[in-house]
């Protein structure tokens, strides 16, 4: 016999599945600048390389490094998601600017380096949840009891 879901169940799937695929990514990636997981660079690697390559400085390095990795921690298990996902939404709109638009939208068109397409879709699932929040299967839900 078939469950009926209300609206509001299926908007809190929708955050749902919209938060798993983002914390996967960015604790991957986070994993990768601050414990040198995946065949990053780890930490110190992370703040050389955003200094010499970027002109980013080590404390904005970090404070990405937080974003991505504790951000991407929290969208997934929907622990503080807005905050997460508001560190993850700035870290993909400087990454925009600064590494991506020069290389216009598409991912790797240019031939040299990836476009804003796939960071523009980050951002706005990042978007999506600090409106939002974490939704119905969150540990958000728990902790404050809304």
């Amino acid at each position: 016999m078939a469950k009926n879901f209300s609206a509001a169940t299926m908007d809190s799937l929708a955050l749902l599945l919209i938060r798993l695929p983002l914390g996967v990514i960015f604790f991957a990636h986070g994993s990768q600048k601050l414990l040198g997981l995946f065949g990053g660079p780890g930490l110190t690697g992370t703040l050389r390389n955003f200094e010499v390559h970027l002109g980013i400085p080590p404390l904005l390095t970090l404070l990405a490094i937080i974003a991505e990795f504790g951000g991407g921690l929290g969208v997934l298990c929907g622990a503080f998601t807005r905050l997460s996902a508001c560190g993850i939404a700035v870290t993909m709109a400087v990454a925009m600017y600064k590494i991506h638009w020069v290389n216009g939208f598409f991912l790797n068109a240019s031939g040299k380096g990836h476009g804003i397409e796939f960071t523009l879709a980050l951002l706005g699932m990042a978007l999506a949840l600090v409106v939002t929040g974490g939704g119905q299967w969150s540990l958000d839900r728990l902790i404050w009891k809304r």
